[in-house]
């Protein structure tokens, strides 16, 4: 069953877009990119979330990724 959002497509693909334009614009190789998106993560969990939830939030975020990456070589 798929997942409703209280955000629009529209909105989650301009942020996106965004975000990987600024990524782009610094020719942030992957592992880069990876390690700042990474640290954005975590500076989101550790400041916007209560210290009680983040271990919660962590792992059902680090399920979600797993779940979202393909083994398709073709991707």
């Amino acid at each position: 069953m798929p997942q409703i959002s209280r955000y629009s497509d529209e909105h989650v693909e301009q942020l996106l877009t965004e975000l990987a334009n600024v990524l782009e614009k610094h020719k942030a190789p992957t592992d880069l990119s990876l390690m700042v998106l990474g640290n954005m993560v975590t500076n989101l969990i550790n400041t916007s979330v209560a210290p009680a939830q983040r271990t919660a939030i962590a792992r059902s975020f680090a399920q979600a990724l797993q779940s979202s990456i393909s083994d398709d070589p073709a991707q």
